[in-house]
């Protein structure tokens, strides 16, 4: 399984297994279909295509991701990591329910320092959360341009028509479409903030998506970012929009939806996205 980025670099240089994590099992029904459980852990092995995966559920929030996404590497050693699941859509950015975020960045959302005049990253202190090399990190952890791309293009290209088919295999037949036959025309890119407290109000959406210019909020990504950064490996974050960062209304939510059209984007990048 060798990744090559749009140019035709190669970017993981050795055959090596996938690292998948997502946050709940309701988030990777779809692929954990042709995975088994392998040990204690909520870990699931199996191939997709010709790529060996490993795929952890982390439970929700940072901390967990944090750990979920260390034990993945330390045990099982991937040259890439791609963390999916469901978010939500900021007010501004153009993304509806059911549409495909990927993150060109991840953002500690709520890391900082409060002061009178309003919250401030944490450059402000002069800390940064992570040192590697001469780079400092802070709230913010750039994501690789060159898988984000082919992510994009593979996903431009997904109809649910295709599923039906087999296009993508027989792990994607296994789900039935969830608006038969709709492109999923609407994909976007740009920075998601994690936070630890869910947004539910119209003025906190707004706030925070002006103070990080993002377009989707989840509550582990730059967890698992920072630990990639850690150890070197790259990271790829899909997100199917589950909701409208707005007035907390579940009736408009659909995570189903979501869950499956995220789901389907990374099997595309897996099964397609190889050399």
């Amino acid at each position: 399984c060798f990744f090559k980025s749009i140019d035709g670099k190669i970017i993981n240089m050795q055959p090596s297994s996938i690292g998948l994590i997502s946050a709940t099992q309701a988030e990777a029904g779809i692929i954990l279909r042709n995975l088994k459980k392998t040990g204690a852990e909520n870990f699931y092995k199996g191939k997709i295509g010709n790529c060996d995966v490993v795929l952890v559920i982390s439970g929700i929030g940072k901390a967990n991701a944090a750990r979920a996404v260390t034990l993945l590497v330390e045990k099982f050693s991937p040259s890439l990591v791609i963390n999916f699941g469901i978010g939500g859509a900021y007010p501004s950015a153009k993304l509806k329910t059911g549409d495909i975020a990927i993150a060109d960045k991840e953002i500690y959302g709520d890391e900082g320092l409060l002061l009178k005049d309003g919250f401030h990253k944490t450059d402000v202190m002069g800390i940064p959360l992570l040192k590697k090399g001469r780079k400092k990190y802070f709230n913010e952890f750039p994501l690789n341009k060159s898988l984000i791309r082919k992510a994009f293009k593979l996903s431009k290209l997904l109809t649910f028509n295709s599923f039906a088919s087999g296009r993508l295999g027989r792990l994607a037949e296994e789900s039935e479409p969830a608006r038969g036959g709709q492109l999923l025309t609407n994909i976007e890119t740009g920075a998601f903030v994690t936070v630890s407290t869910v947004t539910g109000t119209d003025k906190r959406a707004k706030e925070l998506e002006k103070r990080f210019n993002a377009i989707c909020e989840n509550m582990e990504g730059a967890a698992v970012a920072h630990v990639c950064a850690m150890y070197g490996i790259p990271m790829l974050e899909i997100r199917g929009i589950s909701n409208i960062v707005e007035d907390r209304n579940r009736d408009k939510w659909d995570i189903k939806t979501a869950a499956e059209n995220c789901q389907r984007a990374v099997l595309a990048f897996i099964r397609e996205g190889k050399a």
